[in-house]
Parts: structure tokens; sequence; C-alpha cells
């Protein structure tokens, strides 16, 4: 075992070590080793094989003192060595071939588990992400995935290894001489209660180190995206900024130093009681030999095997740690495959029946879930104290949009339209009511059938950092240039990636934010388009933009609303006039329906935010 594989054992976080694991976790871990139980058992195979070895080179070098040099017969040297050249070629090809099985078993169950978690992570609700740490799930899909790993590849050989050495140096040794294998192992107190005292020490140092570039790293994410990067300019921060990255920075500095002395007085310690041992073997197994009572031969074998003994001597007295810390690992991966999705598809679900879409929502009402039955406060930065649910936000709403008519939810902000549009998605369920298109019931109604009924555009339109053509093919994989083409002329979007340096193949950047904030509603629409839905949702598509940009944006939402059936917010009310029937919702209710007339004419709500709007607009150009 290699000093850093000690050095590794002995940081390991040795709370972990009473911790209490969950109830059937060690069930579920060889339930994943189940497909590489074939390989896993010629892996230790290999393992005990190797292990055992570790033996036979001293115990020839014996046999080539004792009865080659000692006599003065070459013939037994050179054919002791040749045996000794042949083990060292065979122990390299045992550590090739059990590279190669450790490799396949350990990728596998890296593959298997972050597919798993990944697919499983992207079927969460909306609010899951809402509350979780980004950073927190990406750690559980790679740090956490990887630490389970090694619990069938590092720490499972490690263990065997370790074992089947130690059982088989000690044999050996006390085999060769057990009154020099006692007076060696008298020693080793000296050297394994201040090796534990050190770990401890560097656990904690490794843990703060971790803790201080988790916090550097969150750092730089934060100001290296596009967003970030903007603030400080705007608000002229740099200066302070560099400030407090070098005040950070020189914490990882200083904590790095702290960690390397230590680790340098651990492998100076651990190198001075090696020495000792083996000068007192020397000493005393050096009078044995004048006194006859101990061959040369076998001196030298105990001293060689002596070098080998404390490697695995410390890595045993901490395997309740290596062992605790890759099922913890595992643990906290089942930790995220157990939250169940609030929203999911039911197991007899069926596809929505083609034709025109048509939408009824029928007497819903709805309150967001508490946050522990979306999410995990392990994956919450800050975990909030209060996790109850919102209280009720809708009451009884109801209302049907009919096939190619357009209805308008329009109010204050904050009540509940947005979340009429998440229920008609299916982002969230409904806690009382149903909501239908054609006829089903959404809740057993295919994910499927239902994205690709159901388009929706948002307020701030996401953009991946990749090409327009990949935007576009997100929502259409299939679709051809051709097809690009037309969806981009359509929503008043061609000429401006025409013009691009590479067309269809220019890169918009993080989050689109090489487009303005009008051309990229108009891509998300083009993408819409080329989707081509049924039912269109527009949640104030236009809310952020300029007279100019809204103008250009409006232009290509007529084109995606033609001959479809459409539910749109709108916080300009103007823009939703000619809408079939607007509805108008306060406090979660919808208190007001009719067209534009009718409720301008009723003197009610409506009739105060449009006449406030008009007031505005008109102070605006008098302006």
């Amino acid at each position: 075992m290699s000093g850093w594989q000690v050095m590794r054992s002995l940081t390991n976080d040795a709370s972990v070590r009473d911790r209490r694991l969950a109830p059937g976790t060690r069930r579920r871990v060889f339930a994943y080793a189940r497909p590489y139980r074939r390989q896993i058992g010629w892996f230790l195979l290999l393992v005990v094989v190797d292990a055992a070895l570790v033996v036979a080179t001293p115990l020839l070098l014996r046999s080539i003192v004792d009865d080659g040099v000692v006599p003065g017969d070459s013939g037994v040297v050179v054919r002791l060595s040749l045996v000794v050249a042949a083990l060292a070629v065979l122990d390299g090809a045992l550590t090739l071939v059990q590279r190669w099985f450790s490799s396949r078993i350990g990728e596998g169950l890296i593959y298997d588990l972050r597919t798993e978690v990944f697919g499983h992570v992207l079927r969460q609700p909306v609010a899951f992400f809402t509350r979780a740490q980004t950073g927190a799930l990406v750690s559980r899909l790679g740090n956490d995935v990887i630490g389970a790993q090694q619990a069938f590849t590092s720490v499972l050989s490690n263990v065997v290894s370790n074992a089947i050495s130690l059982v088989v140096i000690v044999a050996t040794m006390l085999t060769l001489s057990w009154q020099l294998t006692l007076a060696a192992l008298a020693l080793v107190p000296f050297f394994l209660v201040p090796a534990r005292l050190m770990g401890r020490r560097l656990a904690g140092l490794t843990h703060e180190q971790m803790s201080l570039n988790a916090d550097l790293g969150t750092r730089m994410n934060e100001r290296f995206n596009v967003a970030g990067a903007l603030l400080v300019k705007l608000f002229g921060r740099p200066a302070d900024e560099d400030a407090e990255y070098g005040r950070r920075a020189s914490q990882v500095r200083d904590i790095g130093v702290r960690i390397a002395l230590n680790r340098s007085v651990f492998f100076v310690g651990l190198t001075m009681v090696a020495s000792l041992a083996t000068a007192l073997v020397y000493g005393v197994g050096g009078v044995m030999a004048v006194d006859g009572s101990l061959t040369v031969g076998t001196l030298l074998a105990l001293a060689a095997l002596l070098a080998r003994l404390y490697a695995p001597l410390t890595a045993m007295s901490n395997v309740r740690v290596d062992v605790m810390t890759a099922l913890v690992s595992f643990e906290r991966v089942f930790e995220v495959l157990d939250l169940q999705p609030l929203v999911a598809e039911a197991p007899d679900a069926r596809a929505l029946p083609p034709g025109p879409v048509r939408v009824d929502v029928e007497h819903v009402s709805f309150a967001y879930p508490s946050a522990d039955e979306v999410s995990l406060a392990s994956l919450e930065s800050t975990a909030s104290g209060d996790r109850r649910g919102s209280g009720p936000v809708l009451h009884d709403v109801s209302f049907s949009v009919a096939p190619g008519s357009l209805v308008a939810l329009v109010g204050p902000s904050g009540a509940g339209k947005s979340t009429i549009t998440s229920l008609v998605a299916r982002l969230y369920d409904p806690t009382a009511g149903v909501v239908r298109v054609n006829g089903t019931d959404l809740r057993e109604a295919t994910f499927a059938s239902l994205q690709d009924a159901v388009g929706v555009v948002t307020q701030e339109a996401h953009l991946f950092h990749d090409t327009v053509r990949a935007n576009l093919a997100y929502a259409a994989p299939e679709a051809s240039e051709e097809e690009m083409v037309h969806a981009l002329r359509a929503a008043q979007m061609w000429s401006l990636v025409e013009s691009l340096p590479s067309g269809l193949d220019t890169v918009v950047g993080d989050r689109g934010h090489r487009l303005s904030g009008g051309e990229k509603q108009r891509l998300a629409i083009a993408r819409l388009l080329l989707k081509g839905p049924g039912l269109v949702v527009l949640d104030e598509a236009t809310a952020h933009l300029d007279s100019e940009s809204e103008q250009a944006v409006q232009r290509a939402l007529d084109e995606a609303l033609r001959d479809r059936s459409a539910l749109v917010i709108a916080h300009r009310l103007s823009t939703v006039r000619h809408a079939d029937e607007i509805l108008v919702v306060d406090a979660g209710r919808v208190i007001e329906r009719g067209t534009h007339a009718e409720l301008v004419q009723r003197g009610g709500l409506y009739a105060d935010l449009y006449h406030t709007q008009f007031a505005d607009q008109a102070a605006d150009l008098t302006a």
C-alpha cells in the first residue's frame, strides 16, 4: 500500500465511524453490485493472489543468501534471482489485470448511478429546483457517486488485500523468528497512536480546506457567469472583488501549508518508527546470527517483511472509517433517489386524443407543496426553518379554452395567474378539482403527449449555451434546416440569424446573453413554432421588453397563435383587447370574466386596471 493510500485512509472523516446508516442501505448497495458479481469475483481472486505474493520475494531472498551466497553456489543464486524477476513480472501483470477489472466495475457503477440520479432529478417538479442548490445536486452526481463507486474498487480491494497481507506477513515472520517478530511488533503502538491522533487532525484540516475551496469555487461561479460579471461591472466593484477573492484564496493557501507540514510530520514519524524497528531487527537479529541461532538470509527476510508490515497495519486500523465513508456516499445518493417526484406519470397513462386542443379547468384549488414534499434539506444551501406549504393559492377556479380561441388572464401581481398556467402545463397537480385537455384528466395523460400538445413561452426565455440550431432542435430533434428557417421567418427572426457570422451555427452564449431580450423571445417563439403545439401558453412573454422589441415579438406571437388555442397572461391590457374571453384573477379567484368591451363597461377591477394603464400611457405621450 502506498504512503498516499495510508494518508487518505487516515484523513477520512472519523465522524462517519459511528454513523447509523438508514435501514436497507447495505442491501441496496449489494443490489447495485449484482450485475458485476462475476467481475468482482475475479477481481478479488486476483487481489488475494497478489496479496499472498507479498512474502514471496523476502523468502526467496532468504534462500538466495542461505542456500546460494553462503555455500558459494552461484547456480542457486542465478536460478532464484530469475524467479524473483519472474515474480516481479507476474506482479506487474496481476496489477494491470486488477486495474482492468477495477475500472470496468468502477466506471460501470458510476454510469449506472449517474444516469439513474440524472434522470430521477429531471423528473422532479419545478418546486424542487427552486429550493435545491445546483452545486449540491452536481456534487451528488460527482463526488458522492465516485465515493460510492470506491466501495467496490479501492475500499474493497484495499480491505481484502491489506487483511491478507497482514495475516500472511505476521504468520511468516512468526515462523521465521517469533522472538524478533514480537520485538518488532512491540513498536507498533508507538506508531499507531500518534498516527490516529495525526489522522484526526488531518481530517479536520482537510475538511476545512474542502469547505474553503467550495466557497472559493462558488464565488467564481457566481462572478464568472454573464449575469454576475455584468453586476460586478455595473456596480463598479472589481477592486473589492479582487480583495475579497485574495482574502479567501489566502485562507486556502495557509491551510494548504498547514496540511503539507502535518503530512510531512506524519511521514517523518512513519519513517522514523519503521527505521527504529528495522534497527531493532538488525541489532537483535544480527547478534542472533553471530551466535548461530539465526541465519543471515532469515535476518534479511525478516527485515524485508517488516518494511511491508506497517502500511497494511495502519490501513486496517481505519478500515471501518473507509467502509463507512463509502457507504455514506451511497446513502447520500439513495437519499436523492428516494425523493419521489410530486408530479408523476400514471402507470396506465394514455395519450391525449388528437385534434384541436380544448382545455377545461374544473373547480380547481391549489396550494404549493411544503419543502419536505419536494426537496431535501441537505440539498439546500440554507435550509429554511419554515418548511410548510404556501397555503391556498387558487380557490375553485373554473374556465374553458375552446379550440382555436384565445383566453387571457389578467390581474394584479401575485393573484395566481402563473399558477394557473403551471397547472395547465402540468408542472404541478391541483390540490382539488381537475384540469382536462381534450376531455382527458392530465393526471391520466402521458407526459409525451402533453408536451406535444402544449407549448409555453415564459417571461424570460432560457437558451442553452449552444448554437441557434441546437436551441431550436431541442424542441424538434428531427427538424430539417428548411423547417428551422421557416420557423425563424414566422418568428420575425430569420433576418437576424442570417446576418450572424455562422448563421444557424452561431453560439448564443450563456443563457442567450449574446442576444437582446426581444431576440431571445423571438428565438423561443421560433422554437415553439417548430414544435407546433395545439395549445400555446404565454406567461407575460412581452413583460420586460421595450416598445420596439414588444412590437416585433407581438408580430411573432400573432403567427404563433394563428389557428391555435391560447392561454395568455398579459400585463399590458392593450395586447388582449381582442381575446375571446378575459378572466380577471385576484387573490386566487376568478372575479370577472367577459370580453374587453363587456369588462370595461362593467366598471370592475378590469376597468380600473385598464383606465389606470390608459392614463399612464397618455401621461407618457404628453411628456
